[in-house]
């Protein structure tokens, strides 16, 4: 049994799987901090100073203090019900970066795939090469 996990371990599918698993977290997190930090505070500037990751709506008022909450994690502390429009719209544009470059990378796979010459197709053999088949096939006949 343990042959035969370590043969499934290190075939290059599950290798390549780990490897991908691994590159594509580091990159939501890369992706996480460019919509956070270059993308959205922009935004939220021309939008008049919005700070998005604070955009909630109140359903009911926290138990430990009054509103108005600055933050979701201050209306979390609070006890209060709230919905994160901001963390939403924020998750929304990191899944469209990322869908994005994903679409990208496999772009890019196929444009190279396609690139690639066609395997050359076996040519016939020639009237010699006939020949001296049938030669061949005589004198192994003979002996």
């Amino acid at each position: 049994m343990f042959k035969e996990f370590r043969e499934f371990a290190v075939r290059g599918n599950v290798v390549d799987l780990a490897v991908g698993i691994i590159i594509g977290a580091a990159f939501g997190t890369v992706v996480s901090s460019l919509v956070n930090d270059v993308i959205m505070p922009p935004i939220g500037l021309i939008l008049g100073g919005v700070d998005f990751s604070s955009l909630m709506l109140v359903l009911k008022e926290g138990t430990k203090a009054p509103p108005p909450y600055a933050t979701p994690a201050e209306a979390k502390a609070a006890l209060a019900v709230t919905v994160n429009i901001g963390t939403f719209i924020n998750t929304l544009i990191n899944f469209t970066v990322v869908a994005f470059a994903v679409f990208l990378l496999v772009k890019g796979i196929n444009a190279a795939r396609r690139a690639q010459p066609p395997a050359p197709a076996e040519a016939a053999p020639t009237p010699q090469e006939k020949l001296l088949a049938e030669i061949r096939d005589l004198l192994k006949a003979r002996a």
